[in-house]
């Protein structure tokens, strides 16, 4: 099954962690170019993929951005003078609104756009992607979406939601923005008990350690770039306060 008739190419910019995972899933259905003036050229790529420049990635079908938001702008800018009409330009980052914001703002119009989040990430796919979920934002070009969803759930197995990026930001900001700051709670307290402990603090760990190594740019994209998040961590921070006054009242 294709993404849409129209892309046979798709190209990846930004290899870092994600985009690699990206790549290994995509590689048997698609020919890849990656284009990140970091990489090694001694990486390791999957097969069906080479490294490339930016006009050759403005060039593909599909132009996939997989880099931090702060990257984002300097990206476009290389990739806009090799655009062609009709290309699908779309991102991965854990927020939408704003990098939405942005590729509406720097990208021609006669692109089109798809915001993505796969809600999963390399710890949590060691044994596939199948099941896992990711949200998709249509914001240029609806048919071009709808066609990227149908690839996504019966070519890789993927549940698929359609939303809009505020409906997104304000889920992922109890979600992702929670989660992730109680991890880094967490991982600061270290070393923390091996030996007597519950299933429930086991899971808990488990939790921590699939976003412990995420980069700091993840960290606070969640956290600084959600709209929704500083609402929600006063709230979490207000009930937590609440509870301490609770206990030390007794």
């Amino acid at each position: 099954m294709s993404v849409k008739p129209s892309i046979k190419t798709i190209s990846i910019v930004g290899f870092g962690a994600f985009g690699q995972l990206v790549a290994r899933h995509l590689s048997p259905h698609f020919d890849l170019v990656v284009c990140d003036p970091a990489i090694n050229v001694k990486t390791l790529l999957p097969a069906n993929t080479r490294i490339g420049e930016f006009a050759e990635a403005a060039g593909c079908d599909l132009v996939i951005l997989a880099m931090p938001i702060d990257e984002m702008a300097s990206a476009i800018k290389d990739l806009r003078p090799h655009l062609k009409p009709g290309t699908v330009i779309l991102d991965v980052v854990s927020v939408k609104v704003k990098p939405i914001e942005i590729m509406r703002e720097l990208l021609p119009p006669f692109v089109e756009i798809v915001g993505t989040h796969p809600l999963f990430g390399p710890q949590s796919t060691m044994d596939g992607l199948k099941g896992r979920k990711i949200a998709v934002c249509p914001v240029r070009g609806k048919r071009s979406a709808l066609h990227i969803a149908a690839f996504l759930r019966h070519a890789l197995g993927l549940t698929v939601y359609l939303t809009t990026p505020e409906d997104h930001d304000r889920e992922a900001a109890m979600v992702q923005g929670i989660t992730h700051l109680i991890a880094k709670a967490l991982v600061r307290m270290e070393p923390l008990p091996k030996r007597l402990t519950t299933v429930s603090f086991e899971q808990l760990m488990g939790a921590t350690d699939m976003v412990r190594d995420d980069a700091a740019s993840v960290f606070l994209a969640i956290e600084r770039d959600n709209p929704f998040s500083s609402d929600m961590r006063h709230r979490f921070f207000a009930i937590t306060e609440e509870l301490r006054r609770e206990l030390e009242a007794y």
